[in-house]
């Protein structure tokens, strides 16, 4: 028997180590098996799995040129002004969970791998039995998967530190597998409606942020057509007069706008900041002593128009491929279902300048919060991370002005910064991960998550229990709203449109 148990958990490290926690052959698997289900020939299918890991892994190229090139700019900030701060960022999270966990709770970060296990595959099974459970994402956004489940894992020993080791994982399995398959089902009507029928949902960390948005939103934009009749102006709609015309081109605005905010805060950092950075990272991201400043900061902001345009290009290469080869799973081993995918797929839809528009409204949020914490001597400072910063703020821009106009796709980010800062600050304090220098500080484990530590902490056993009952309760209350169209339009999106219309006639 041991030697059985062992020969599995040898397959799913080999498995979880090189296909599920690595995106972009994760990505290339699903299209292969769904080729394949569909009985096309070998090297169709083999041609996909090639044409859909290439195409994730140029979207990784230009996500990591992203963070890579901007995150040394903010958390020099902690540095230059000697501040003890903890960094909202998923690998700063993720690593005070690998330096913490021990210390603090005498339980071995290895045990994450194992939950993350029991979560991915309850969340196929509640698919798999979407007839009766409502579901129809499954996730699948592995590095993601990572560190959730570590910060889940930290949760969980804090809100009820009685658990023995068995019990935290199967507990943490369920609660993380139920948010992964409810969080990624709710994003499937905002997502299908702003890719026109792409077939996909975002399996990320702002999963409810995304149908909190849609939906406030949507509040938007029916209260503004009880005021005028004047339609909702988009940021797509608005031709700006004059030498403002240069902003209507999506690259330029992004460079330019760019510059001014990246620029203002590497002249506070200062040249030798940079020149230090240099030596440090052997010329990689700093600035050579010798070098223009100028043009250094120059540079790293069109640099940030690069990498933007690299992630779309994968986008475009990948998801026709994914959702495509996703029908022969759908049809055969999870019927009624949509790939979960990383929430960077939807910066290729709806207006660009969105995203960039997102991004900055959302900074200002952070910085002002921030700026609150300082005042007010919070005894936990918060560092802005490039990832909630750009990856939950920009999409929350695109969803908000394809919903409900560029009023929206301002406001909607801006509030989010805000939360996503102040909700930081209170949940890594609370549970201890502050003291290690990072949280993941993403939208949904910035409200969602303190929510459900605060319920399981103090209802504790019957704290499980009410916090899976939510979960459950959410898609059987979506199916409620419209189920003769709930499925359709996963199955069908065309068929769905056309429904949807004769409905509203």
């Amino acid at each position: 028997m041991n030697n059985v148990l062992s020969g599995v958990m040898a397959v799913w490290d080999y498995f979880a180590s090189n296909i599920l926690t690595q995106p972009a052959y994760m990505i290339g698997f699903i299209v292969l098996i769904g080729y394949m289900l569909e009985k096309k020939p070998i090297y169709e299918s083999l041609a996909g799995f090639l044409k859909a890991t290439i195409g994730y892994m140029i979207l990784m190229v230009g996500s990591g040129g992203l963070v890579n090139s901007f995150r040394p700019i903010l958390t020099g900030l902690k540095d230059r002004f000697h501040l003890t701060a903890t960094v909202i960022d998923p690998y700063f999270g993720q690593n005070a969970v690998t330096d913490g966990v021990m210390k603090t709770f005498g339980r071995s970060f290895g045990d994450v791998m194992i939950l993350l296990l029991i979560a991915f595959v309850f969340n196929i099974v509640l698919v798999r039995f979407s007839k009766y459970t409502k579901l129809r994402a499954v996730f699948t956004t592995g590095n993601v998967q990572v560190q959730q489940a570590a910060t889940g894992f930290w949760i969980l020993l804090f809100a009820i530190p009685s658990l023995g080791r068995i019990e935290v994982l199967l507990v943490m399995g369920v609660l993380l597998g139920l948010y992964w398959a409810v969080g990624s089902n709710m994003t499937i009507k905002p997502v299908q409606e702003l890719t026109d029928g792409g077939g996909f949902a975002v399996a990320h960390q702002q999963m409810f942020g995304i149908a909190l948005v849609a939906w406030l939103s949507d509040k938007m934009q029916t209260s503004s057509k009880k005021k005028s009749d004047v339609k909702t102006k988009r940021l797509e709609d608005y031709e700006l007069p004059g030498f403002l015309r240069i902003f209507n081109e999506n690259m330029v605005a992004t460079a330019i706008l760019m510059f001014m905010f990246f620029g203002i805060i590497m002249v506070v950092l200062g040249r030798p900041y940079f020149n230090e950075l240099f030596i440090t990272s052997k010329g990689a991201t700093g600035l050579a002593k010798d070098g223009s400043f100028f043009f250094y900061i120059l540079t790293t902001s069109l640099g940030f128009a690069v990498n933007l345009a690299i992630l779309q290009l994968g986008v475009r290469t990948f998801v026709g491929e994914l959702t495509e080869s996703f029908t022969g799973i759908s049809d055969t081993i999870l019927p009624n279902s949509v790939p979960g995918i990383d929430v960077a797929a939807t910066f290729a839809f709806g207006e660009q300048n969105a995203v960039t528009i997102g991004f900055l409204f959302g900074a200002l949020g952070q910085f002002l919060a921030i700026g609150a914490l300082m005042l007010f001597h919070s005894p936990t400072i918060i560092i802005a991370g490039f990832i909630p910063l750009f990856f939950d703020n920009a999409v929350f821009g695109v969803i908000a002005n394809n919903r409900a106009g560029a009023k929206a796709a301002m406001i909607l980010p801006f509030f989010s910064g805000i939360i996503q800062v102040v909700g930081a600050a209170l949940i890594s304090t609370w549970i201890g991960m502050a003291k290690y220098g990072g949280y993941l500080g993403m939208f949904d484990w910035d409200t969602v998550w303190p929510i459900f530590t605060v319920i399981l902490k103090y209802l504790s056993y019957g704290g499980i229990a009410v916090v899976a009952l939510i979960l459950i309760l959410i898609p059987q209350l979506e199916y409620r709203k419209d189920p003769k169209n709930y499925f359709l339009m996963v199955e069908d999106y065309e068929a769905y449109k056309e429904a949807k219309n004769i409905k509203s006639e």
